[in-house]
């Protein structure tokens, strides 16, 4: 059995570099949570169809990662998971771009 060292750290402002909290910390910035945006794309009608919009919206700043519902028979959801809000008018030129059109609503 081997002898502890006692190493003298009996406050919490004597502790060293990796462990004890520096005395200087201000306040944390909180971290914006992700965004999440659905669209819903016309056109879509097979896993190409699929991988050529993902690879369009993915290229946009600031998108972390896009998936696809696929809907053969009508419009398919795409959901675009981003740091910050996407442009609007970068979304809809990604997806022209990839040859299919944002769905229009019927509101």
């Amino acid at each position: 059995m081997t002898d502890r060292i006692d190493l003298g750290l009996k406050d919490a402002n004597a502790g060293c570099a990796c462990c004890a909290a520096p005395s200087n910390i201000e306040a944390s910035t909180p971290v914006a949570a992700p965004v999440s945006e659905d669209v819903l794309v016309t056109g879509m009608t097979c896993s190409h169809c699929v991988s050529s919009v993902s690879e369009e919206l993915s290229a946009l700043d600031g998108v972390a990662s896009v998936t696809v519902d696929l809907n053969t028979g009508g419009s398919s959801r795409v959901t675009i998971r981003s740091a910050a809000p996407v442009d609007p008018a970068a979304v809809k030129a990604a997806v022209e771009e990839a040859g299919y059109s944002l769905a229009t609503s019927q509101a």
